[in-house]
């Protein structure tokens, strides 16, 4: 379902987005991804840059679908970078009727939307399946005084914006409502939350390390090479439990650090608006086929993500709560 008119009238930049889609499908077809109606290759777009947790998720399951065999062809991967995924949504829905292009899209996108002025929500595309969901987490530098949850708190709540507070997502993404929501808990307004967004989980990174941001709020998996190595550190998780990832292994959640806040990101997979009902089915029993793969399971559980896999129209009415989840969010914080 699309939004209404007079909600992209009011809150939507409609001519940046149209001038955006230009940009973006004729960078597409620059790179020569055009497939015709024969073809069994596949475009698969990732919203935001490489080492991201789009990045992860959108690769690790063209991989599984790749090495099984599962399409009869091959996949195209493209990092459409801009607006924290907003560029790569109006990207996919100018490509309606495509059938050999997929988006690797979730609650970041959902919120970049409405952040970035978008004519387009991510309900816009046509729902195939949700692929998984993850915990968030608290990250600090090796070299940070903030040793535990209760260090933070303290020094947060002292004087909320004197701590730079980064995240891989745009406002309304899940690196963004994850803190405003712990802020809340904690007695903090979110409205003072000194909020810093990032690009995906690589640029986040290269905050942290160098030191621009105090503290960062993002998926784990994204940060385990980093974490193992000593550069940063995880303060907690936001999962009902602690990680299955060995790296993160003794990172307790914030329910056991006495803050009573569990909170999950997901991520899923788009094709364009305008596809028949055949293909639509068609691209769901790939994905259905890759999730039951042991590569895709292996995947799983090395990220540590929760196999939260549905298609079709529950996934369709998932998007659907998820939009107003956000919305509702944003309005409340006055971002709306």
């Amino acid at each position: 379902m699309s939004r209404s008119p007079g909600l992209q009238a009011a809150r939507r930049g409609d001519r940046v987005a149209a001038a955006a889609l230009l940009l973006v499908c004729w960078s597409l077809a620059a790179c020569g991804v055009t497939r015709g109606e024969e073809s069994r290759d596949l475009l698969m777009i990732i919203p935001n840059s490489p080492g991201g947790g789009y990045d992860q998720t959108g690769r690790a399951a063209v991989s599984a679908m790749e090495d099984n065999d599962v399409t009869g062809g091959s996949f195209t991967v493209q990092n459409v970078i801009g607006a924290g995924g907003a560029s790569a949504m109006t990207s996919l829905v100018g490509n309606a009727g495509d059938e050999h292009t997929l988006m690797t899209v979730g609650l970041g996108v959902v919120g970049s939307t409405y952040s970035a002025g978008s004519a387009y929500g991510v309900q816009d595309g046509t729902a195939l399946a949700q692929l998984m969901s993850e915990p968030e987490a608290v990250l600090v530098p090796a070299d940070s005084p903030f040793r535990t949850m209760d260090d933070l708190v303290e020094a947060w709540t002292e004087d909320p914006g004197a701590l730079a507070i980064g995240g891989g997502s745009s406002p309304g993404g899940p690196d963004h409502l994850f803190p405003m929501q712990l802020a809340d808990e904690v007695g903090i307004d979110p409205n003072q939350v000194n909020y810093v967004p990032y690009d995906g989980g690589g640029p986040l990174t290269s905050a942290l390390l160098g030191s621009k941001i105090d503290v960062g709020f993002s998926g784990p998996a994204e940060f385990e090479g980093q974490v193992a190595d000593g550069e940063l550190r995880l303060l907690a998780v936001s999962g009902e439990a602690r990680s299955p990832q060995e790296t993160f292994a003794d990172v307790p959640t914030l329910v056991e650090s006495g803050i009573d806040l569990v909170f999950l990101n997901w991520r899923g997979v788009l094709a364009p608006p305008e596809i028949s009902a055949s293909r639509r089915e068609e691209l769901i029993g790939y994905l259905e086929t890759m999730h039951a793969t042991p590569q895709w399971q292996e995947q799983l559980v090395v990220n540590g993500w929760t196999d939260d896999f549905k298609t079709g129209e529950e996934f369709a009415d998932f998007i659907e709560e998820q939009d107003a989840r956000v919305s509702g969010t944003l309005e409340e914080l006055g971002l709306l």
